[in-house]
């Protein structure tokens, strides 16, 4: 539309000039619809803004990571679910968080920003990656029980072979070695040959004394 070009001044003349000549009614409508896209603007441009400062503080995040410097890292994503908590960003923070609770060996406190994740955030993936940690972090609290509770609703697919390999671990933990077997052997049908993940889940089998089936590798 020719508006889209005009400076302000030119504009208000531009509105005075069609008052004068089709009348106030028309004219509402028309300064109501440039308001609207003035609006529709603003609020573009102020998400715009959002985003960007978001991915700065996320972008810190991760430098603070390599840096090995929990405090600041912490303090960051602490910033970032405050002040962006719709964002995508703030679901990574509260992994963050989560995983620097569990490397301090305080795995009560990462139970609640793993949880956070699995239940409230809109990414698919996420939400199931804080499923298998929160499972791995309830096996390492001697809650099995809970653990295999909590991956019930651990779709198939890519978290396939993971879910069944941390529902072995819980098996394993109860001492269920022959339900641990089986979905180890789960896993292991469900992993790529050239996954790393292999070689450890053979490692399992072996361990329980039961046979593994051949991997096969996936395209």
């Amino acid at each position: 539309m020719a508006e889209d070009y005009m400076t302000d001044d030119e504009q208000v003349e531009h509105v005075k000039r069609l008052t004068a000549e089709y009348g106030p009614w028309v004219v509402g409508g028309i300064v109501l619809a440039t308001a609207l896209v003035f609006g529709y603007r603003y609020y573009q441009g102020h998400t715009n803004e959002v985003a960007l400062k978001a991915a700065a503080q996320f972008n810190a995040m991760t430098e603070a990571f390599d840096k090995n410097d929990p405090k600041a890292v912490r303090s960051i994503a602490e910033g970032l679910i405050k002040d962006f908590p719709k964002s995508p960003y703030a679901d990574q923070a509260q992994l963050a968080i989560a995983r620097m609770d569990v490397d301090s060996g305080d795995l009560a406190k990462a139970i609640a920003p793993l949880t956070a994740v699995m239940d409230g955030s809109n990414d698919a993936d996420l939400k199931q990656i804080a499923r298998l940690r929160l499972a791995r972090v309830l096996i390492d609290q001697g809650k099995p029980d809970d653990a295999i509770k909590t991956l019930e609703a651990t779709p198939a697919g890519a978290f396939a072979a993971l879910a069944h390999q941390v529902r072995g671990d819980a098996l394993y933990s109860k001492k269920d070695l022959s339900a641990a077997a089986a979905e180890y052997k789960l896993a292991l049908a469900a992993t790529d040959a050239r996954s790393p993940d292999t070689a450890l889940l053979a490692l399992k089998i072996a361990d329980l004394g039961a046979s593994q089936p051949p991997a096969t590798a996936k395209p």
